[in-house]
């Protein structure tokens, strides 16, 4: 995770070669001059413009990039002197797996863009996840009501009954240590944590960082006491003389392990959470922007902490349980647990069902926990469909009644609303109400793929776009005229993500597709272009 942010010079996956990259009217020439990386954008909407990239941003899937523009420095015999205004954001983003440049925001949900444009400015935006900073910085936002940002502690984002609850014990002190925050930061005001956020969002930048990229002190608070005595262990959660902080009873935090599965958890969640998109819809019908009790889960790549804290296992497994933060996840490790191993996983609580899973199950033996309670239904940063983590069952209502697809018709593409609810109920003994899901998908007797596909969120039908494109590659029978007209037509959907679905759908058909960059409008895509899947 060092490697999360690199200032240059440092190594880059991504060709910097001078190569036109188009999208719609505008252009981008990624180039090197004088062994300096720059980005040259010109653009119909938003002028010309010369960056110089400074930050490389991930490099496990996609290479991201910010720099300063050529205009905010001094420039004295070829030499550039002087401090940048502000690191942006640039628009192109590079994929490491199809070693293709793509317009960045189209790697997450956002609807159309008219050109290419800088993102925000890189300190206001990437910084709190990618780098490691203080801790009182990403803990403001739990001490007063603002609204919540990017990176922070994610307690205010959950449930009331899922929150830890944050409790100045010493005003005086904390007085004390948010007049330092803000002295350090360069500004002045009271001493409150309103006014540290105020001045955290107006002037934390890269120099305010403890380490570029993501090192030790992220995760694990009082690394420098554990350097200078191994014996000392470096804690997990906030210690503080000022504050106290009360995990929930109901988490299983009273006892030892629990409250070391919660601090892990919460550290981890606090960059997996997705704050940052616009998108409006969550899974668990909800919105976004709607009641935090009501919110449901993420739908995309990168909110899988958050979604975790919000499922039925967290009070008992940690993030760590599967994954290993000290190393990239690697295919092996991650096909592993998709077998037995992860069923052992499950079995370490649920003892009971090893005797006869197929009781609860009601499938073979080559089922997992895993495809039932953690489904792949979310959007990964590949455009695949990667698993989503708040640990459910598939007969959950609110899953059942509010969401497409029904999950169980993930694995059972062909079945109609009407067959698998007649399963659950009969074998889990549950009821659903049948007006609401005739609602959603028009008829109880409509396929659930094909009426998702139809019908669904736009996040719902990049779930009916990938597997209806797999089923009809593997089932001659499945790839019908209407089928592939019907994926078709999301070639114009709103979200560009979901055309990247639509056309791997329709490649896994045999059809060579261009990508849809503005709807009802093709554009023919060569190999190098910067929105080629």
């Amino acid at each position: 995770m060092h490697r999360m942010t690199r200032a240059l010079p440092t190594e880059i996956g991504s060709p910097w070669d001078g190569r036109e990259l188009r999208f719609k009217e505008d252009r981008a020439f990624p180039l090197i001059d004088g062994g300096e990386h720059y980005l040259k954008v010109e653009s119909s909407q938003f002028g010309n413009h010369l960056f110089r990239v400074t930050k490389v941003i991930g490099g496990h899937h996609r290479e991201d990039f910010a720099g300063v523009e050529m205009s905010d420095f001094v420039s004295r015999g070829g030499r550039l002197l002087g401090a940048a205004k502000d690191e942006y954001i640039l628009p192109i983003s590079y994929m490491l797996e199809s070693r293709a440049f793509r317009y960045k925001g189209y790697s997450v949900m956002v609807t159309e863009r008219p050109g290419l444009k800088v993102g925000g400015a890189w300190n206001r935006t990437c910084i709190f996840c990618h780098n490691t900073v203080p801790y009182f910085s990403v803990l403001q936002g739990q001490l007063t009501t603002a609204l919540p940002y990017q990176g922070e502690v994610v307690d205010s984002r959950l449930p009331r009954e899922k929150r830890a609850q944050f409790e100045i014990t010493d005003p005086s002190r904390f007085a004390h240590a948010a007049a330092g925050e803000i002295e350090h930061l360069g500004g002045y005001g009271e001493p409150n944590a309103a006014e540290m956020i105020r001045q955290t969002r107006a002037r934390f930048d890269g120099g305010q960082l403890i380490e570029v990229g993501i090192g030790c002190e992220s995760c694990h608070g009082g690394s420098r006491a554990h350097v200078e005595n191994f014996h000392v262990r470096p804690a997990l959660g906030p210690r503080s003389d000022f504050l106290q902080v009360r995990l929930p009873a109901n988490s299983g935090a009273l006892s030892t392990k629990g409250e070391r599965v919660q601090e892990i958890n919460r550290m981890c969640a606090r960059c997996h959470q997705v704050l940052f998109t616009r998108y409006p819809h969550t899974w668990e019908g909800g919105a976004r922007r709607g009641a935090i009790d009501q919110l449901g889960g993420s739908n995309i790549n990168s909110g899988e902490g958050r979604d975790f804290l919000l499922g039925g296992c967290a009070s008992q497994m940690s993030c760590v349980t599967c994954h290993d933060p000290h190393a990239p996840d690697n295919r092996k490790r991650m096909s592993e647990l998709e077998g037995p191993r992860g069923v052992e996983v499950c079995l370490g609580c649920h003892e009971k069902y090893r005797a006869d899973a197929s009781a609860h199950t009601h499938h073979s033996e080559n089922v997992s926990c895993m495809d039932c309670h953690m489904p792949r239904k979310n959007m990964s940063l590949e455009n695949e469909l990667t698993r989503y983590h708040r640990i459910g069952s598939p007969t959950d209502r609110a899953r059942v009644e509010r969401d497409r697809p029904l999950e169980c018709a993930l694995c059972h593409v062909n079945k109609t609303v009407r067959e698998l609810t007649s399963a659950m109920s009969r074998w889990w003994n549950e009821t659903f109400d049948d007006a609401k899901l005739a609602a959603l998908y028009g008829s109880l007797d409509a396929n659930v793929m094909r009426a998702t596909l139809e019908r669904g969120k736009p996040h719902e039908q990049a779930v009916a776009l990938d597997l209806l494109g797999r089923a009809a590659a593997s089932d001659v029978r499945m790839a019908s005229a209407d089928l592939r007209a019907g994926i078709s037509a999301q070639l114009s959907n709103p979200y560009p993500i979901v055309r990247y679905y639509a056309v791997k759908a329709l490649e896994r058909l045999g059809e060579k597709v261009p990508i849809t960059l503005e709807p009802g409008r093709s554009h023919p895509v060569a190999r190098g272009s910067d929105d080629e899947e």
